[in-house]
């Protein structure tokens, strides 16, 4: 068995398969404002040449209060469709630093039907550095129709949140960092308190990549062990709006773990009542 997870390419072969018919690359870079990049502007001035660039804060569900809520399953097929991806296709994800947000498209096309969706290992940050091609020139794609076959059961609902909490039939592992989700930082998004769901482990999403590299098997292994978690059981992924929690997802799956599945309202909507049970501390 290979030590890498089966999810991520390297830019080696993405290079080589650079226009190949039935390839889609996919933009999916987005940053926390305290990064202060701004991905939009990042993907016009350079990005892999045929890649589309994927808006987080778009494609998602307009009704939402909520920040990156999913959008639904027609909508996400009519965007999908708009910048020319086939649910037939191989696609190609990536984010600038590579693990960072990458993976929740990559999520996202995966309960929406698609299995040959894969991460470039490195991000777009190593792509560039290593001189391999960039281009401005906008991609010029064909509008298609997108066939979605929408897994419902990998997303948890707000009322199914609170049952887990309450009985512990799962577990529940937050990608967000060590600092908010002990109390001791305070949440980048206003109006919300700190701390995490009682039950929940720690699992930082920087700790499961290095230098923009998905960790191997191995050592994703013993990462999750090492935060608690019981890799023959059930666990529900959460983080502040549900994009880093799919970093977790990934490793997940990439162990081979079939009972997971993302809170898609995270942190941003538990955080954000009065009446949801938050604890503070380490466990």
């Amino acid at each position: 068995m290979s030590d890498k997870s089966a999810f991520v390419i390297d830019a080696d072969w993405l290079e080589m398969r650079l226009g190949t018919p039935g390839l889609s690359i996919v933009d999916a870079s987005w940053y926390m404002p305290a990064q202060k990049r701004d991905p939009r502007a990042e993907y016009d001035a350079a990005h892999i040449p045929g890649a589309v660039f994927f808006d987080q804060d778009l494609i998602v569900d307009p009704d939402s209060a909520l920040p990156h809520t999913l959008p639904s399953p027609s909508l996400f097929a009519r965007f999908a469709g708009s910048m020319g991806i086939s649910a037939d296709d191989t696609i190609v994800i990536y984010d600038g630093p590579g693990f960072q947000t990458a993976p929740r498209v990559w999520w996202m096309f995966r309960i929406m039907g698609v299995f040959q969706v894969y991460i470039l290992d490195g991000g777009f940050d190593r792509w560039k550095a290593a001189g391999r091609p960039v281009t401005a020139e906008p991609t010029k794609t064909a509008p298609g129709v997108f066939h979605v076959d929408y897994d419902a059961s990998k997303v948890v609902s707000l009322a199914e949140m609170r049952k887990i909490v309450d009985t512990g039939s799962a577990q529940i592992a937050d990608a967000r960092s060590a600092g908010r989700f002990e109390g001791t930082d305070p949440e980048p998004r206003p109006g919300l308190r700190s701390g995490h769901m009682p039950g929940a482990h720690s699992v930082p999403s920087v700790t499961l990549s290095e230098n923009g590299e998905l960790l191997p098997l191995d050592r994703l292994k013993a990462t999750l062990e090492a935060a608690g978690l019981d890799l023959t059981k059930p666990v529900v992924t959460s983080c502040g709006s549900g994009v880093t929690a799919a970093v977790i997802t990934l490793a997940l799956q990439s162990l081979g773990h079939g009972d997971v599945r993302l809170y898609d309202g995270s942190w941003t909507e538990w955080g954000g009542m009065s009446d949801t049970p938050v604890v503070t501390g380490k466990a």
